[in-house]
């Protein structure tokens, strides 16, 4: 019996904590066929970005996927990135991150590598998966239209809906209470969305493109929590498989976890810490950017009803807000402007739009990025 064909895609990311864990599920799934990066600003500026993304990959055992560096900045407005999220450096707070072993590709523009990755793949084929700001994505479409027909979908991280779209804890900072945010970067707007509203606005508004599109917004993500118990599992292994020395992973005497999966405890480690601190989240940090990978994977439950997997399939027509005050400073950032605040309707039954889940199989999920992990360390042996 065959096995079936691994899924292609092309992931566009801005590499920091979470992002590190989608690329560990593009590269490490055997479901999935990473075709390559291309990298944004974000998380860290550009440069930053992209040496996070190739350390990554050499910590995967994955430097034969190439890497492309993508916009540095939003086509007209300042840039903006997360440091009190993710550190200076875009991954603070590991010191087993390896050197990048193999350069970043110039030789051709990244939305240009893209195009020829995907259009290569046989039509109906190939996702695009974007955990970083639009940019690219927006860029990538304006000047190559014929893409939107060819592709399988587009799924992306970003946005939040709100108004009880959820039950998801969003977390506070100071000085509001629980029910006046669902943004985490205002009380209105997620951050891939509000530092390029305006490519979001454009990828969004591109109707042929949105029946192919799933976004994965805050709504779903603060469901999908590291736990304590969750950071225990991908460092020991949910069912405490025996090691090769017979001991299970953790048991005294066994050799203990392998510095791939203590590369991304400390990663994890590094994103409770900042999330608990600026957002107030104690239970564990939402890891948002694997569950736009996720989306591609047949059988891994995603709920697109409220509350239950049954009943029609949603879609939701998506709006951004690129109107209003906008900046990285905090009197902006504190403000009433709506400004990058994603907005979604209702789509009558039959109507195509954009697939927006409302929950996730979050236990096999988890047990779908330790197995990753395995299949990570057992290629450094």
């Amino acid at each position: 019996m065959t096995s079936p064909t691994p899924i292609p895609l092309w992931l566009d990311l801005d590499t920091g904590h979470d992002d590190a864990f989608a690329l560990l599920l593009a590269a490490h799934n055997p479901v999935l066929y990473l075709l390559g990066c291309s990298t944004v600003y974000g998380n860290a500026p550009l440069s930053h970005t992209t040496s996070n993304t190739l350390s990554i990959l050499t910590a995967l055992h994955r430097t034969d996927i190439p890497v492309y560096p993508g916009a540095s900045k939003p086509f007209c407005r300042a840039e903006a990135s997360a440091a009190d999220i993710h550190g200076e450096s875009g991954l603070d707070g590991t010191t087993l991150l390896p050197a990048p072993a193999v350069d970043a590709k110039t030789d051709v523009p990244a939305v240009e590598a893209m195009y020829t990755a995907l259009m290569v793949q046989p039509k109906g084929a190939a996702w695009i998966v974007a955990t970083g700001c639009l940019t690219n994505i927006a860029l990538l479409f304006a000047i190559h239209p014929d893409l939107v027909d060819h592709i399988a979908g587009l799924s992306i991280m970003g946005g939040a809906v709100g108004d009880g779209f959820t039950d998801a804890p969003m977390g506070t900072v100071k000085g509001e209470s629980e029910d006046q945010r669902f943004g985490n970067w205002t009380r209105w707007a997620e951050f891939n969305i509000y530092i390029d509203p305006e490519s979001a606005a454009a990828v969004f508004s591109n109707p042929i493109l949105a029946k192919k599109t799933t976004l994965v917004t805050l709504d779903l993500t603060h469901q999908f929590l590291a736990t304590k118990e969750v950071q225990e599992g991908l460092v020991h292994g949910f069912d405490r498989n025996p090691e090769p020395d017979g001991k299970a992973v953790g048991e005294e005497g066994a050799s203990g976890p392998s510095n791939t999966r203590k590369l991304f405890l400390e990663i994890l480690t590094f994103f409770a810490k900042t999330y608990a601190e600026v957002f107030g989240l104690t239970a564990g940090p939402p890891l948002h950017d694997p569950l736009a990978v996720a989306a591609l994977l047949p059988g891994l439950l995603f709920y697109t009803t409220t509350g239950t997997a049954e009943g029609e399939e949603e879609r939701f027509e998506v709006s951004v807000v690129t109107e209003g005050e906008h900046g990285a400073e905090s009197h902006v950032r504190n403000g009433g402007s709506q400004c990058g605040r994603t907005v979604v309707r209702k789509l009558d039954q039959g109507e195509e739009g954009v697939r927006v889940p409302r929950g996730v199989d979050g236990e096999n999920m988890w047990k779908v990025l330790e197995g990753c992990l395995g299949s990570a360390e057992a290629q450094s042996r």
